[in-house]
């Protein structure tokens, strides 16, 4: 089995208009919303062999919420540029070249190449919300054998589910 943990960044602040998109940082509610979200998963005991991560600033800082939790050192994140600004067709094979090695992977990145990933892979999520996480298995041994369809999502959530 080959279990991904899906995270869309936390929210990020739009008030500097001179910051590049790939700068801009979290927000004071992203900030609040990563720490929470992480340790929502560490509850379950849903922590990852490895963490990749789009380099822009509000996924990566979001990454660093979520490892702190986990008990991963920053250093370990890997980096991986292609997942900025990435269709889901670049994410399905960014995801399809993973180590086999490792069987739980977190992927932290954007919309709405990651909306469009979750439903290419299990077809239920309508938008990804910042800070949303969505866990999900698949029945392979090989990275490369994910394929359309084929995830079984064990886990949807995002900052404001609890208070629907």
């Amino acid at each position: 089995m080959k279990e991904l943990i899906i995270i869309r960044h936390a929210k990020s602040d739009w008030g500097n208009s001179s910051l590049k998109d790939f700068d801009r940082p979290l927000n004071k509610r992203g900030m609040t919303n990563a720490p929470e979200m992480a340790n929502r998963l560490v509850k379950q005991n849903i922590i990852p062999d490895l963490i990749v991560s789009s380099p822009a600033l509000r996924a990566i800082t979001t990454a660093k919420h979520f490892a702190q939790a986990w008990q991963i050192a920053d250093k370990e994140i890997k980096l991986e540029p292609n997942i900025y600004e990435a269709s889901r067709q670049t994410l399905f094979d960014i995801i399809n070249d993973f180590d086999d090695r490792y069987s739980r992977i977190a992927v932290f990145g954007h919309n709405p190449g990651l909306t469009d990933l979750l439903n290419y892979l299990n077809g239920h999520v309508y938008e990804m919300p910042t800070c949303g996480v969505c866990y999900l298995q698949f029945p392979i041994d090989n990275w490369s054998m994910l394929s359309h369809g084929t995830g079984k999502a064990l886990l949807f959530d995002y900052p404001k589910s609890d208070q629907l």
